[in-house]
């Protein structure tokens, strides 16, 4: 298994601080108004798409969820374009025609979020089959949620991924929620990793909270799959801070849940990581470089442009003859 190195850790860090802030900007902009339709956040789940992120090369591939901001920075997506996305800005990925469920960046290995439950994971056997058909060598990732676990098209991409011994490791970022239900129920067993022997696949399930954990996991499962050994199920044990969507009055969750899980809260959980293992104490520097950027990115999607009419049908049909 790979071991955390300081380098990697700090990284991880900043990454963890980077979609933390993003997404206290995003929740406070979409209460100002200022942001059309509905945005997902991941708070409270960065260690998640920081550990997983970090083991993976520039060349590989992830796909995602609705809840995908944070995948699309740990991959080196640019907040600045995610930003005005979300703004429904001419700079953003989309031209601000895709929003928040539909952010894409192919140029770092981020496929697209997506709005449909399970699509990631149908979506990441057919990158693990071009890495292998073209022997790349890449590795995908696909991310999905509990709630996914339970779709057919979930179980369909695992089976085919066996067959096929595809360079793909399955994520699931088990935050407790499918929308408003509960894990217990629409998930009839304990784990949704101990779901993996069916398919022939190693499972495991470790607590999504501790980034030096993910990190680890999936260091051993991306190296698997990169050695030609077939995929992995990595099952990671999460909290989303806020509702489904922003806005959901969370009166589904118990009294004082959500309160007990910041106590956990990922970031200084591996804070204490970083100081203990590694001797590194100067830390609120990077909490600030990290806000600033955000900020930054903030003021450029408020500048940026609108889209304008005479644009409507640009990248809407493919040109005559064919792309």
């Amino acid at each position: 298994m790979s071991k955390l190195n300081e380098q990697t850790a700090r990284a991880m860090h900043r990454t963890m601080c980077r979609i933390r802030y993003f997404e206290e900007a995003a929740s406070a902009k979409y209460k100002e108004g200022v942001l059309p339709g509905f945005i997902h956040l991941s708070i409270g789940q960065e260690a998640c798409a920081a550990g997983v992120c970090a083991t993976l090369q520039d060349s590989d591939y992830i796909t995602s969820t609705h809840r995908g901001h944070g995948h699309c920075l740990a991959k080196g997506g640019d907040a600045k374009r995610m930003m005005a996305e979300l703004f429904a800005k001419q700079a953003g990925y989309s031209q601000g025609r895709g929003g928040s469920m539909h952010i894409a960046d192919v140029a770092v290995g981020m496929l697209g979020a997506n709005g449909i439950v399970g699509q990631s994971m149908p979506l990441g056997v057919g990158a693990a089959l071009t890495a292998q058909v073209t022997g790349s060598g890449a590795v995908a990732v696909a991310f999905f949620g509990e709630g996914a676990s339970g779709a057919g098209v979930a179980h369909e991409a695992m089976n085919m991924a066996s067959l096929w011994r595809l360079p793909l490791v399955f994520f699931c970022e088990s935050n407790r929620y499918a929308e408003l239900s509960p894990y217990e129920i629409h998930v009839p067993i304990a784990n949704v990793a101990d779901r993996a022997p069916a398919y022939d696949m190693p499972g495991v399930t470790i607590d999504g909270g501790d980034a030096a954990a993910v990190y680890e996991t999936m260091a051993e499962a991306v190296a698997r799959a990169r050695a030609g050994q077939g995929p992995s199920l990595v099952e990671a044990k999460t909290y989303r801070w806020h509702g489904h969507y922003e806005g959901d009055p969370e009166v589904y969750k118990p009294d004082g849940e959500t309160e007990a899980e910041k106590a956990r809260d990922p970031i200084p959980r591996f804070e204490a990581v970083l100081r203990e293992s590694f001797g590194v104490t100067a830390l609120d520097s990077v909490h600030t470089e990290e806000k600033a950027a955000i900020e930054d990115a903030v003021t450029f999607a408020e500048q940026a442009a609108d889209p304008t009419p005479d644009g409507l049908t640009a990248n809407v049909y493919a040109p005559a003859g064919g792309v």
